[in-house]
Order: C-alpha cells, then sequence, then structure tokens
C-alpha cells in the first residue's frame, strides 16, 4: 500500500509539473513578444531581394532603408537587434502574413491605398517615393515622353511600364523580366533603354557597386507612393506605438541619416520626411 501511495503522488506532482509547462509556454519566440525587459522576439516582415531597402546579404544580415526604419521602430518598443526575426514578405502575402501572426509588422516597400487599408491598419507613412525612371548616365531621356520609339523595362506584373506606355509613350516598346536585376543589367547592357518602378526601388538598385556612377534617376514623379508599416487590423495598440516611434526617428535625425546611407550614392532627390497620418494623393 506504501508503494501504491508513493506513486500516486509522485504522478499527481509530475502532472502539475507538465500542466504548468504546458501553461506557461515558451515566450523566446513570441512574435506580439513583451521586448528586451521580457526576452521575446519580434518578427517583421521584409523583402529579401531590394537592394537599398530590404535585401537579404550573402552572409545572413539584412540591409536597406526598410531595414533601419524597422529597427529603429523595434527598439522603441523594446527590442535589441538581435530580438528581430526578419521574415521574408512577398507583396501578395502581405496581408495574410498579418492576418494570420506570422509577423508583427511588415515593411516592405508597402504602399499605402483605399484597398489595402481595408485590410491592414498602416503606421506612418514614412517615405513618399514616386513613379521614374532609371536611365543610363549619358542618357538622353528626360521626360516620359521621350520613351516614344525607345525600349522600356519592367517586371512582369508590375503596372509601371504600361502606365508609361498608356499615359505618356504609347510607342515606347514595353519589355518584361522576372525581377528587377534582370532589368538593370539589361540596362547596363544596353538591351533597353530605361527601367520603370518606384524611385526609392531604383536608387537601391542604382546605389549597388557594381553600378555606381552609370545610372541616373530622371526625377520624374508619375505617381505618389506613400509607404507604411502594416499592422494587423484593430491592433490600436501597436499603430500607435509605431507611429510615435516613426516621428521620434524623424526628429533626431535618425530617418534623414538613413535615407542618406541607402540611396546616397544614386543621387536620390528625396521628399522631405512625411507627416505621421498625412497621405499625399
Amino acid at each position: 500500500m506504501k508503494l501504491r501511495k508513493v506513486t500516486a503522488a509522485s504522478a499527481a506532482v509530475l502532472a502539475l509539473a507538465l500542466s504548468a509547462t504546458a501553461c506557461g509556454g515558451d515566450s523566446k519566440d513570441d512574435s506580439s513578444g513583451s521586448g528586451s525587459s521580457g526576452g521575446g522576439k519580434i518578427k517583421i516582415g521584409i523583402k529579401y531581394d531590394q537592394p537599398g531597402l530590404g535585401l537579404k546579404e550573402p552572409d545572413g544580415s539584412f540591409s536597406g532603408f526598410d531595414v533601419d526604419v524597422a529597427t529603429y521602430v523595434a527598439k522603441q518598443l523594446g527590442y535589441e537587434p538581435n530580438q528581430i526575426e526578419f521574415v521574408e514578405t512577398k507583396s501578395a502575402d502581405r496581408e495574410n502574413a498579418l492576418a494570420r501572426g506570422d509577423v508583427k509588422l511588415i515593411a516592405a516597400t508597402y504602399s499605402i491605398n483605399d484597398e489595402r487599408k481595408k485590410k491592414v491598419d498602416f503606421a506612418g507613412p514614412y517615405l513618399l517615393a514616386h513613379q521614374d525612371l532609371l536611365v543610363k548616365k549619358d542618357s538622353k531621356i528626360s521626360e516620359a515622353t521621350d520613351l516614344n520609339g525607345e525600349k522600356l523595362c519592367s517586371v512582369t506584373g508590375s503596372t509601371s511600364a504600361q502606365n508609361v506606355k498608356d499615359d505618356f509613350a504609347p510607342k515606347a516598346q514595353l519589355k518584361q523580366n522576372s525581377g528587377y536585376s534582370e532589368c538593370i543589367a539589361a540596362l547596363q547592357s544596353g538591351a533597353v533603354d530605361a527601367v520603370t518602378t518606384d524611385d526609392s526601388i531604383l536608387a537601391g538598385f542604382a546605389a549597388q557597386d557594381k553600378y555606381k556612377g552609370q545610372f541616373k534617376l530622371a526625377g520624374l514623379k508619375l505617381s505618389n507612393e506613400n509607404y507604411g508599416i502594416g499592422v494587423k487590423k484593430g491592433d490600436t495598440a501597436t499603430l500607435n506605438k509605431v507611429n510615435a516611434a516613426l516621428e521620434k526617428m524623424v526628429s533626431d535625425g535618425s530617418w534623414q541619416k538613413a535615407v542618406d546611407d541607402n540611396f546616397g550614392p544614386a543621387g536620390y532627390k528625396n521628399e522631405p520626411a512625411p507627416k505621421v497620418g498625412v497621405i499625399v494623393k
């Protein structure tokens, strides 16, 4: 009988221990996180393939303006750089990634528009970009209308090149590639005469060491792209904290430094830091 009593007692203790472990969970990989004080992590969606904005380097590190903004914001939320997990977030999956809880924030050239605002809350904007053209340094192309009869490159599925053809240069010859890297290489070789997308994206590619000094932005403002940080719909507490962080980043000079560091080599003439909550149409 004594043996049975001891065994039952031990089983009860073991059951309690297992129950406590299950309830307590593991706080070391919590995308909602508790910041540096709680040892948690925060998952932030970025692009992996956009130099100057969001790029995964060969050594596994990350660089770019979006990365710098996300790192600063995370710091204000209580997370050190080693507590950030950057997650590749494709354009088509950004809304779903937030809804599923795969990431807490998304900073990935995420233009704010009315359709997206139905599914996502946006902090910011933190950058006002414009559709532009990237051309060779000695190119005579200075206006979108100059593209009539010229070869214009953009990525498959993008509306940028078609917008130029529809609105400015109906005789432009559209060339599509799977990525902007291919378009930039085609521009370098002379296979195309211009590449079009957001000026911030073009500046990031042009700032790469292998292209420095070869290209220039035409400086056109063919559209307004207000980049915001995506937050799960209804998460007002996080939204307010991120907006406060963006305002501080501008006021303490960190925002301009990030612009200069990531876009400067391409001669990118950035717009002044946008005011939080003000969308330029």
